[in-house]
């Protein structure tokens, strides 16, 4: 039996190889890692061409829209913070219109930090430009910093992870007006939104932290579950 196809979108940035500098593709490897355990097989998706957004869809099983650096305030209407990196518009707009394409195909989606955000603004919602601000803390954007989420135990996220669960996620972004059809399904103690899901659809989910790092590959098992 041949292992479902698992797409992931990837950074697009300069690197070092040899004596070159040059832009290219690149994926950390523990997404690849992570869908290999699970029983699938990863594809890098470089985040090059609009026009190959419905054949990637079309030949794909699953997607993961992977973590990076945050989308631009301006694809939501928002403003952007200038506290922000630089955003990355080829990436933003490739993995807005494959996110869409994805949502329009039924295509199991696992939407990973700024990927979850992509989901979000690809259904029309917005986002936090900076968090800390809103919530008057930066317990959320301290790397190293573990806390506990809530997780509503109907969703297909909670059937995944159970009602609750220890991350490590920082961000300085997070998901304000929910897009059209998602719910939140997951929470910080603060109220502040973790995870989304698509109503209505196979498997499409988003969550803040990555669950691609450590032991617990539960969430990618289920995403590989539900492509194949």
């Amino acid at each position: 039996m041949s292992r479902p196809l698992i797409g992931i979108t990837a950074y697009f940035e300069a690197a070092r190889w040899g004596d070159w500098v040059r832009e290219a593709v690149i994926s950390p490897p523990s997404y690849a890692t992570a869908v290999e355990r699970a029983g699938g097989a990863p594809v890098v998706l470089p985040p090059l061409n609009l026009h190959a957004v419905d054949d990637y869809v079309r030949g794909l099983d699953g997607l993961v829209l992977a973590g990076g650096v945050e989308v631009a305030a301006t694809v939501y209407g928002g403003e952007q913070d200038e506290r922000s990196p630089e955003p990355q518009p080829l990436r933003d707009r490739f993995e807005l219109a494959l996110a869409r394409a994805a949502v329009r195909a039924d295509l199991p989606i696992l939407a990973v930090a700024r990927g979850m955000h992509v989901l979000n603004v690809a259904q029309g919602g917005t986002l936090i430009p900076w968090l800390p601000e809103v919530v008057a803390h930066d317990r959320h954007g301290t790397p190293g910093q573990p806390h506990v989420i809530q997780v509503s135990v109907s969703s297909k996220l909670g059937k995944a992870i159970g009602d609750s669960i220890e991350v490590t996620a920082p961000h300085r972004q997070s998901v304000k007006r929910l897009g059209t059809g998602l719910l939140a399904v997951a929470w910080a103690d603060d109220q502040i939104v973790e995870g989304v899901e698509l109503q209505g659809h196979r498997f499409g989910v988003g969550v803040q932290w990555h669950p691609e790092r450590g032991d617990d590959n539960r969430l990618i098992e289920a995403l590989v579950g539900a492509a194949g």
